[in-house]
């Protein structure tokens, strides 16, 4: 392995544990701010869940990341170290503000803005790219539909239920919390498995695109050490900001957004989890009545998802010339 493989390597390691950061918010936060366990146990076993996620639903979704978007002949490891770089700063930009951006638009965004001004346009497969799209863009529909649908479903079969039923929904959190983990360490760990044996297909490391069991641990293991971390500037945001989450809308939520995850993990879709269980959130609170939710907020959610593609396309393409400048 020579020092820029090693480079790539960390870089995406550091990428993987921010997204761990990020997205914890996503997962335990209807879990603490429904009182269902506390703020340290559920990151903890969040942290496990995240790590077992990659081993156990395979590796369709690095597939579409390192193999079908772009061609490993056509970019150099400086390409991959840009679009790294992008996602890494914006990562940390909209953690240090609160705003639950996405990890994976963040690298998507860096990765063609760094393969453009690397390869050109002609170096993106177009048939990965509309797949990625789709997932990123559909997701959040589906999971805004799926919450809203099955926290009206819940509020039908609980009609007649006494308020102890709300012992039930905190206990159930439990595991659908770990269910949520699970989905995400088995998505969003493969971006980075992508990423890395991609940068060992160009420097003829391994032959062809299969991603080595090595790979899969250290990505598991650095997405399993920022879930355990937790960002609490983003857990407030997605907690306490939307609506007052109670016992059944954290149910509800979990349960939606985790099916929506896994099934796009499964399918090799990148999805975004903080889209996915944002948009479940609101959902779920919609269900109830419209007028709950704090749409103002919702709407500074979407401002940020639809600045970073763009930004992080942008921020990539700075970062190759730099790094060419300097003669990386």
């Amino acid at each position: 392995m020579t020092p820029f493989l090693i480079a790539l390597i960390v870089l995406a390691l550091v990428f993987t544990f921010l997204n761990g950061i990020h997205d914890s918010s996503n997962i335990v936060a209807t879990i603490i701010f429904s009182r269902a366990m506390a703020p340290r146990v559920a990151l903890l076993l969040t942290a496990v869940a995240e790590f077992v996620g990659p081993f156990l639903f395979g590796v369709a979704v690095a597939q579409t990341i390192g193999e079908d978007f772009v061609s490993s002949q056509a970019i150099s490891l400086l390409v991959l170290v840009a679009a790294l770089v992008s996602a890494i700063v914006w990562n940390l930009v909209t953690w240090y503000f609160g705003l639950p951006s996405s990890s994976s638009h963040a690298l998507i965004g860096g990765l063609l803005g760094a393969v453009a001004a690397g390869a050109g346009l002609a170096a993106i497969q177009v048939s990965g790219l509309v797949t990625i799209l789709l997932a990123l863009f559909l997701s959040p529909i589906i999971g805004l539909m799926a919450g809203f649908l099955l926290t009206r479903l819940v509020f039908h079969l609980a009609r007649n239920a006494t308020l102890r039923i709300n012992t039930f929904f905190k206990s159930a959190q439990v595991v659908t919390g770990m269910v949520l983990a699970l989905s995400h360490g088995a998505n969003d760990a493969q971006k980075t498995m992508g990423v890395i044996t991609l940068g060992l297909v160009i420097t003829g490391v391994v032959g062809s695109f299969q991603v080595p069991l090595w790979v899969i641990a250290i990505s598991a293991g650095a997405i399993a050490l920022g879930a355990g971390v937790g960002g609490y500037r983003l857990i407030r945001t997605m907690g306490g900001k939307f609506y007052r989450i109670r016992p059944v809308d954290g149910f509800s939520t979990q349960l939606a957004s985790g099916a929506v995850i896994l099934g796009a993990a499964l399918l090799g879709g990148p999805v975004s989890t903080t889209q996915v269980v944002s948009s479940t959130i609101l959902g779920a609170g919609s269900a109830e009545r419209i007028n709950k939710v704090r749409w103002n907020v919702a709407g500074q959610i979407v401002l940020a998802w639809l600045l970073t593609i763009p930004v992080t396309a942008l921020l990539a393409a700075g970062a190759y010339w730099l790094g060419q400048a300097v003669g990386l």
